[in-house]
Formats: structure tokens, C-alpha cells, sequence
């Protein structure tokens, strides 16, 4: 089904952003 490619894509991308952002600003977290 369409609706849970694009979550999961969506879920994939939010993932990796979080990494960048954990990678690059570390005093965040």
C-alpha cells in the first residue's frame, strides 16, 4: 500500500536527520 511506503520512507528520513543533527551539533544531546 502506498500509505505505509511513504510513512516508512518518511519514518527513514526523519531517522537520519536526527542523526545529522546529533552528528553536527553534539552539545544537544
Amino acid at each position: 500500500m502506498a500509505i505505509s511506503y511513504l510513512l516508512s520512507a518518511l519514518l527513514a528520513l526523519a531517522l537520519f536527520i536526527y542523526l545529522l543533527v546529533a552528528l553536527f551539533f553534539p552539545e544537544k544531546f
